[in-house]
């Protein structure tokens, strides 16, 4: 079936970088490949026509068995921080099929994952299971609806062969979309294995395609660090304000571009506590709720840290401008916070208390183990649940109510605003699960589509969505998370 039946519109910025960013690699072929699901309104959106892409040329593509016309497959290399330690790392079961250009001229990635062994697959056999690749469909899906930045997933196909791990699994190749895959462990590859050209040539392609404004600026490189820190700002915030909890955010897993990417571990707090963690490979905390925000300014220096060299002819005025950059992350982290937590309270403008405010809240919540999610959705349509019967509790709303009375904004409006903000569902952990668990050990699509037909609005009110919103049987029961590779 020829391209334009297709859609596809390759272009292949990346690979006009100097070699030592990527290697030419084509996806390896599966047996037997089958299509599971694929996302038509995305499909749409692209330009791209999911008729075709349900095709049998079509699969191919989607699995890695045909390379399009006009795409030039590699793997990106990269080097991270994973929980801390530097080591070299890179694209060892994913392959960059190209930039889909759309009708608009938006430029997105097309890379296949669990596509086969690569240069950088190490140990590695470069295939993934069924389970994490729709685990990433899904909950990528959902983040999107809440109005995350996202990388997102175009299908998931069965490849017909098994997968080993501690058990054998059935194999999948996802197929993701994203803005760019430029991480910070990018750079620090770049800083580590390359040229000072070569950081160059990486720092200036990622202006141009992240940050165009800028591009020609004198002091592009430093409004390069400034605006990767405010777009990590404002996401870290957005993940805290919904209670998602990455699981594994190394350097290598911090996109450049301020989406959220690789969806491994993660899982949505239920009970609010900010030491909680799920990965099963976080046995220190590091990644822990709480830490999330301390954490991305660590990542952040690292990444100061690549762009020295740019940033001014001496070290110490580079080392000062960088410095003063990350410096400022905390603050724009809070600002963007406290903004969102305003807005899931209804209040409009600003006073010196609503820190403490919020944080009176937050704490209640903890002592009670109260549900992040549903607690914020009980203030908004005043349901009963039993935090909002406690004392101390009645002390706090009557802070609250205070604070609302004083803005000259009407309640209805003051209730709309919370109605933006506080999703009535999320993917809750033991839903995902149900929905993995029927999909892969049954064949049975039906849960997992359902679930996503519900993420697909999270801020609408309906009677079908009680179900989604209810805790597991057993709250007290650790749910632990794995990489999934």
């Amino acid at each position: 079936m020829p391209n334009g039946a297709m859609g596809w519109n390759f272009d292949n910025s990346y690979s006009r970088l100097p070699k030592l960013f990527y290697a030419s690699q084509g996806p390896v072929p599966v047996r037997a490949p089958q299509l599971t699901v694929l996302n038509e309104s995305l499909a749409q959106s692209l330009g791209l026509h999911a008729e075709a892409l349900r095709s049998v040329d079509g699969v191919a593509v989607l699995a890695g068995n045909q390379v399009p016309e006009g795409a030039s497959p590699l793997a990106q290399a990269y080097a991270g921080h994973q929980f801390g330690h530097f080591t070299m790392l890179g694209d060892g079961r994913a392959v960059l099929l190209g930039e889909q250009v759309t009708a608009a001229g938006e430029r997105v990635d097309i890379q296949l994952k669990g596509s086969g062994r690569t240069p950088y697959s190490r140990r590695g056999d470069g295939r993934a299971a069924l389970g994490p690749m729709l685990r990433e469909y899904i909950i990528s899906e959902a983040m999107h609806a809440l109005g995350i930045p996202t990388t997102r997933s175009l299908a998931v196909v069965t490849t017909g062969e098994p997968v080993f791990r501690e058990t054998v699994l059935p194999g999948a190749v996802l197929t993701r979309v994203a803005a760019s895959h430029i991480r910070v462990g990018t750079f620090q590859y770049a800083a580590r294995f390359g040229t000072v050209d070569d950081l160059r040539a990486l720092a200036d392609y990622t202006l141009h395609r992240h940050f165009p404004d800028a591009a020609t600026d004198a002091d592009r490189y430093r409004l390069l660090l400034q605006g990767v820190i405010q777009r990590q700002a404002e996401l870290i915030a957005r993940w805290q304000l919904v209670g998602f909890i990455h699981g594994v955010m190394n350097t290598d897993n911090m996109a450049i571009s301020g989406e959220t990417i690789d969806y491994g571990p993660c899982a949505f707090m239920d009970a609010y506590d900010p030491a909680t963690v799920f990965s099963s490979i976080d046995r220190q905390g590091r990644y822990a709720y709480g830490n999330q925000p301390p954490i991305a300014a660590w990542n952040l220096a690292r990444f100061a840290e690549t762009l020295l060299p740019l940033l001014h002819d001496t070290q110490e005025q580079a080392l000062k401008l960088a410095q003063d950059a990350i410096a400022g992350f905390a603050l724009l982290f809070e600002g963007h916070w406290l903004a969102g937590m305003r807005a899931k309270l209804g209040l409009f403008g600003e006073e010196p208390e609503d820190k403490s405010l919020v944080e009176g809240l937050l704490t209640l919540m903890q002592r009670h183990r109260a549900d992040f999610t549903n607690t914020f959705r009980a203030l908004t349509v005043d349901e009963e649940i039993p935090l909002l019967h406690s004392v101390e509790f009645v002390q706090w709303r009557q802070q609250w109510d205070a604070r609302r009375s004083r803005q000259a904004e009407p309640r209805t409006a003051s209730q709309q605003l919370m109605q933006q903000s506080n999703p009535a569902v999320i993917p809750r952990n033991h839903r995902v699960e149900e929905a993995l668990e029927a999909a892969v050990e049954h064949g049975d699509l039906s849960v997992m589509k359902r679930l996503l037909d519900v993420l697909s609005t999270p801020y609408a009110d309906a009677p079908n969505l009680a179900e989604f919103c209810t805790l597991p049987a057993d709250p007290a029961q650790p749910y632990r998370t794995f990489c999934g590779t």
